[in-house]
């Protein structure tokens, strides 16, 4: 093997941003090293934060063993042109974990499910913060009873930053503070994802163990700029084990698995998956269905991470401002809690 036989088989790779092979892109380091039958060079990508960095990285050691030699033993390292997660660590947000709550329709509790898990995981003693990322129709700050705040700016290394609203324990942002909650926002996705990636790069989180973003659901703008302006930890999909939600949910489990996002499904949670009356405690009424999001996690090989009952005070503690969370000693507190474990063991 000889250098140019490497740069001839990368001719065969593109890079999905822009359609562009690696070589034509200049993505491919002045370092290649042979020795027998090992292979190595770098690839330059633009930053840290490039969400077809393993997609590329597969395709070019599959490429040298495709048009070079089969048995190559290949190893690809990564250079960035731009630290950008250093550089946001360095900015504002310095967050251990960053957690995508996603689900594939509305109505099937996700919110709910978001900021329970929140208030659960700071009551395990961890940093936590929150972003409400559903630009169109955000709940979060009536569910922790913060729809009057306002929040102001202060002032870090010369730069003015948002300071997020801290309730409960859990510091949060949501585009619900900055307009209007009777007007509809109307808005096209460019400005929708500039103004998620404003609450993001230009707030004062601090230093946090979980930054959770509660997205909108289905696909969009804002999880693509999500997926690409963060590191993602990980995904949880929240679904119902009614089949229409369940459809959707898969959809969503393969966005996240798709090689050119690539973010570990941490684990699906079904939501409302059975309704206990008070007087017949031992009864179960399966009314969106039985096991649903329990049999599609086995399904697609992903951990079910738990399943949330139908039951009354969950929504109306979250109606009040007080997820259910904060009961003590609450059978659905407790079936948060111990998600919020299963979730931090993941």
């Amino acid at each position: 093997m000889y250098p140019q036989q490497i740069i001839d088989a990368l001719r065969h790779v593109r890079y999905p941003g822009t359609g562009k092979e690696l070589i034509e892109s200049g993505m491919l380091e002045d370092d290649i090293r042979i020795s027998g039958f090992e292979v190595s060079f770098s690839i330059i990508f633009d930053r840290d934060t490039d969400p077809f960095v393993k997609s590329v990285i597969r395709a070019a050691e599959t490429a040298v063993q495709t048009y070079v030699d089969a048995n190559a033993a290949v190893q690809v390292h990564t250079k960035y042109r731009q630290q950008q997660t250093a550089e946001l660590v360095e900015r504002s947000l310095q967050a251990r974990h960053i957690i995508a709550v996603h689900s594939g329709k509305g109505g099937v509790g996700k919110s709910t499910v978001a900021a329970n898990l929140a208030i659960a995981l700071a009551q395990k003693g961890f940093r936590v913060g929150i972003l409400d990322a559903d630009i169109h129709g955000p709940s979060l700050p009536k569910m922790f009873h913060t729809e009057d705040c306002r929040p102001y700016s202060v002032e870090e290394n010369g730069r003015a930053l948002i300071e997020p609203i801290e309730q409960y324990g859990v510091r949060m942002l949501s585009i619900g503070f900055f307009v209007d909650t009777a007007q509809a926002v109307i808005w096209r996705g460019g400005m929708a994802s500039n103004a998620i990636k404003q609450l993001v790069n230009d707030a004062h989180w601090g230093e946090l163990d979980y930054f959770l973003i509660d997205l909108p659901p289905g696909t969009s703008d804002i999880h693509l700029t999500l997926l690409q302006t963060l590191p993602l930890t990980g995904a949880i999909v929240v679904t119902t084990p009614q089949p229409v939600a369940l459809a959707d949910a898969r959809k969503g489990v393969s966005m996240f698995r798709n090689e050119k996002v690539n973010v570990p499904v941490l684990g699906i949670i079904e939501n409302m998956a059975w309704f206990t009356p008070a007087e017949l405690p031992q009864n179960k009424y399966y009314i969106f269905g039985k096991d649903g999001g329990k049999d599609l996690a086995a399904e697609l090989s992903v951990p079910l991470l738990g399943q949330i009952p139908l039951v009354q005070s969950i929504r109306e503690s979250g109606d009040n401002g007080t997820p259910i969370a904060l009961q003590a000693g609450h059978p659905a507190a407790s079936c948060f809690l111990d998600i919020a474990s299963r979730i931090a063991a993941r």
